[in-house]
């Protein structure tokens, strides 16, 4: 694994490395993400090297360069440095880039690549770039589940990978034991899938006058995370980020404030979206403002199936997923109604 300036290609054997999927990370030349019109351009120019892109909104994406790299005559990282020269020549715009066999080695080697610089991880080095890295590194495994991994000894990548699958079974379980096993030994199942951007959706709420009432706001922002939960779960979808616009009264008339985070984890999970969106409420501190209407946005939109989730070991929050799941059944049945939280109900 190299980074910019290393050498891991042999000149003019174009993919010789394996490593022919690119995770891309785009900064303006100011600094954050690039807009929506500048994001759309950039995926118009990754779609000019290779058709099989995967946006990653608002400021990444995937692409699989396989035939790239034979049509352009380059190996992997002078193909990376011709696409970071256009996007800041033509949208001012600086790439980070990882490159690997697959998409979530990719992912790993983007975190390792500065600004302007690519990082590849070669298919034969893949054992050597995982080793040494923390079991937290690998797609999956949030903090709780490394812990429990380090209990045993598992500290790092390297350790996971030598440990029998059995093993690793009894302690996790059986599916999420398989899971640590294959990522811990580079294996990604999933490929690069062409897409358009991720859209979003959105809903608002709209008070009858305008509403000082603080417990009343966060009421409606918690029929909205309701909503927006339930509607991407029902086409099994999960969002990266929330936005969330305030209407209020000011001496002019109305202005509207908008602001929007990125969620820790790609999510339709209706208490992890109300959780952000009331964070991101409370930064607005406007205690004493007269809020006429709420807007919720759920962005990058993506498949679930798709997505990582940390693996979990928390009974709370599985008993509250299949409640969930069973609420999304009720409602589908008898209608939006039909369950609801308490807050809501009163």
């Amino acid at each position: 694994m190299t980074g910019e300036r290393g050498a891991c290609e042999t000149p003019g054997a174009p993919g010789a490395s394996g490593a022919d999927v690119l995770c891309l990370r785009f900064r303006r030349v100011g600094g954050g993400p690039p807009d929506a019109a500048g994001y759309a351009g950039l995926l118009a120019l990754l779609g000019s090297f290779t058709p099989v892109v995967e946006a990653a909104p608002p400021d990444g994406a995937l692409a699989d360069v396989r035939g790239a790299l034979r049509y352009f005559g380059r190996d992997v990282r002078g193909l990376a440095s011709v696409i970071r020269v256009r996007a800041l020549a033509l949208h001012g715009v600086d790439c980070a880039i990882g490159a690997a066999p697959n998409p979530m080695l990719a992912r790993m080697a983007l975190r390792q690549a500065a600004p302007g610089t690519t990082f590849v991880v070669p298919a034969d080095g893949v054992a050597a770039f995982l080793a040494d890295r923390p079991a937290a590194a690998l797609d999956g495994v949030g903090a709780a589940t490394a812990r429990t991994l380090c209990g045993y000894g598992l500290d790092s990548v390297g350790r996971i990978a030598a440990a029998p699958l059995g093993t690793l079974q009894r302690i996790t379980g059986t599916r999420t034991g398989r899971d640590l096993w294959e990522r811990a030994h580079g294996i990604d199942r999933t490929a690069v899938r062409p897409n358009a951007a991720a859209r979003s959706v959105a809903a608002e709420r709209t008070f009858p006058r305008d509403e000082l009432d603080r417990e009343r706001q966060r009421r409606a922002l918690l029929s909205l995370t309701e909503e927006l939960g339930a509607r991407m779960r029902g086409e099994g979808q999960v969002c990266r980020a929330l936005a969330v616009s305030v209407r209020y009264a000011d001496r002019t008339g109305y202005s509207t404030l908008t602001r929007s985070r990125t969620l820790r984890e790609p999510t339709a999970h209706s208490a992890e979206l109300t959780a952000l969106a009331y964070r991101i409420h409370d930064s607005f501190g406007l205690q004493r403002a007269r809020v006429r209407g709420i807007g919720l946005r759920a962005e990058g939109l993506g498949e679930a199936e798709r997505a990582a989730r940390q693996l979990s070991f928390d009974p709370v929050d599985e008993r509250a997923r299949r409640i969930e799941a069973v609420a999304d059944r009720l409602r589908e049945r008898f209608g939006p109604r039909a369950v609801m939280p308490g807050r809501l109900a009163a």
